[in-house]
């Protein structure tokens, strides 16, 4: 006999779908689409991603949250998630700031909870030219400081100083993106993907760190330049055409990366990504002199190469049930009885995040 408590969503299920009809990379359509992962379609690549977790040492308790693929009009089609547990309760939710897609499952004392989840998203490479327009709304929201990214003191000072008397807003953002390329440095000893600091990176005046520091020093300076821009969390799903160091198939679990977005006129949303630029020149070790590195820096100021997919724009959000994160989400996350575990700890928290390329 089926237990109960087990769910299992489909793409159909409107009812659980509709509270993500706001999209959150581009605001702009349904969360989900009805014909993601279509195989064939020119240009596009599909993949199945699935998730799992489990909670084994949880004793009690328990809570997780699962960011969630989501559609991007003109590169990324996500279809609704589809998951089993034995959990209480598993239901989708989005925060209501930045529109998150986010998996919610509560445990009131299994032995062992657990859950997977899979979905299919479809992409294709993207550049400034597939013009993604934004409103009034999200365009003020994204000039907003957070808790984690300030725009004032230090933060305002130093994107002044960078742009100078420029006043075109893609000169400006051409300047800050060329000054974070040329001061910031990928530290493999950071943890994960980084914290995002940016006042600290600031203040110490030390430039080393993962995906989510250079991307968010990026986001941070721009904002304050006037420019509305935003980190974009997501995760590898396949190997990459152009280096192997930005690419990540198969066994994914550790293949997260932040990207970011800047808003121009006539543009609209331009995909930008600093962060590889310099992942690039540690792991392939090159210098970012080498005629291979300059041009894969001039490509990363208005491509993406969609072998990624992005899950959320969320800063500093309360996730469902009013659990404060000061940073972002872009890895699982959890509370239990022994409070947060570390989701870069595997031995604390255990879970499993694949790709699998879908061809026919």
């Amino acid at each position: 006999m089926l237990n109960r408590r087990r769910f299992l969503l489909n793409a159909g299920a409107a009812s659980l779908a509709a509270p993500l009809a706001s999209m959150m990379l581009s605001r702009a359509g349904t969360a989900f689409a009805a014909e993601a992962g279509k195989p064939g379609e020119p240009g596009w690549r599909a993949f199945e991603v699935t998730t799992r977790v489990d909670l084994a040492d949880a004793e009690g308790a328990a809570q997780l949250w699962l960011p969630v693929i989501q559609s991007a009009e003109g590169y990324q089609k996500a279809s609704a998630p589809k998951w089993s547990t034995a959990a209480d309760s598993a239901r989708l939710a989005q925060d209501p700031t930045y529109a998150a897609g986010i998996l919610h499952v509560n445990w009131s004392g299994e032995a062992s909870p657990s859950v997977e989840m899979k979905q299919i998203v479809s992409t294709r490479d993207r550049d400034a030219s597939q013009g993604l327009k934004a409103t009034a709304d999200e365009l003020a929201l994204e000039l907003q400081p957070t808790p984690s990214m300030p725009t004032d003191g230090i933060v305002k000072a130093t994107a002044m100083k960078i742009v100078g008397d420029r006043t075109r807003p893609e000169d400006r953002a051409r300047a800050i993106y060329d000054w974070v390329v040329d001061n910031t440095f990928r530290d493999a000893k950071v943890q994960g993907c980084g914290s995002g600091n940016v006042r600290q990176m600031l203040e110490t005046g030390y430039f080393g760190g993962k995906c989510a520091d250079i991307s968010s020093l990026f986001v941070a300076l721009s904002r304050a330049a006037g420019i509305p821009a935003r980190d974009v969390f997501g995760i590898r799903v396949a190997d990459s055409g152009t280096f192997k160091c930005i690419g990540k198939s198969g066994d994914i679990s550790k293949a997260q990366h932040c990207r970011a977005e800047i808003y121009l006129e006539p543009q609209g949303w331009v995909p930008v990504d600093p962060a590889d630029v310099r992942k690039v020149v540690l792991e392939e070790k090159l210098p970012l002199d080498n005629p291979a590195v300059q041009a894969f820096r001039a490509k990363s100021f208005g491509n993406w190469e969609m072998n990624w997919v992005g899950f959320n724009s969320a800063r500093d959000i309360v996730l469902p049930g009013g659990h404060e994160r000061e940073d972002f989400l872009m890895y699982p996350c959890a509370l239990t009885k022994w409070g947060t575990p570390d989701c870069l700890n595997p031995a604390t928290f255990a879970y499993s995040i694949t790709s699998r390329e879908i061809t026919a």
